[in-house]
């Protein structure tokens, strides 16, 4: 199977507590990223690639600190796929590759790519990337991005997969969170989201 997610921000304290941006009501970071690590290996599968689209993780620019990143990583089941997102430099990406352990199978645990990917599934485009995209007139492709946290676009093909999204209530059933989403969610959210905007509430 596979999988999409966007800004984890692993270990990123000023985002605990309620906040305008991502509100994230744990106690500290410790607690936030067990219950994302928790959340994440309840859906995924070892044999499974999640695509990760930017804003790993919150650290210093240090060793020490992408350390404790990949420490977290490790924990996390199946292939993960990294879209640099704009708080993960280049340091920290050659740091994972450099320890990747691998995954049982033989496969690299981790995989990279600078700007972004595109794929295809069930007939249709995704366009992966940190930044939302401005794709103009389009059918059958979606671009699955992250980067602004608690804000939908009003365009249904722009999807925001990030773990605080606003498109994860379009749902029918709650998705714990920082659960990867699948890409029969993904045309879910694209079909009520285009319902959505097509007839817009009136208060």
């Amino acid at each position: 199977m596979i999988y999409f997610t966007a800004d984890t921000h692993f270990f990123h304290a000023e985002l605990l507590g309620n906040n305008d941006f991502a509100p994230r009501p744990f106690k500290d970071v410790a607690t936030m990223n067990a219950t994302i690590i928790a959340n994440w290996n309840q859906r995924v599968q070892a044999d499974d690639q999640v695509y990760l689209l930017g804003d790993v993780a919150m650290v210093p620019n240090k060793p020490s600190a992408f350390a404790e990143v990949a420490a977290v990583l490790e924990q996390l089941n199946g292939q993960l796929i990294i879209i640099k997102g704009n708080h993960d430099n280049r340091a920290f990406l050659k740091y994972l590759a450099k320890h990747d352990a691998g995954l049982s199978a033989g496969k690299a645990h981790y995989q990279f790519a600078d700007v972004g990917e595109l794929i295809k599934i069930n007939h249709h485009q995704y366009f992966l990337t940190h930044y939302p995209l401005l794709l103009g007139k389009v059918q059958q492709t979606f671009n699955l991005h992250g980067h602004i946290h608690h804000y939908m676009l009003p365009i249904a093909e722009n999807i925001n997969v990030g773990i605080d999204a606003p498109e994860r209530e379009l749902l029918p059933e709650r998705v714990p969170f920082g659960t990867p989403l699948a890409a029969n969610e993904i045309e879910i959210i694209f079909e009520r989201k285009q319902a959505a905007l097509a007839n817009p509430s009136h208060d």
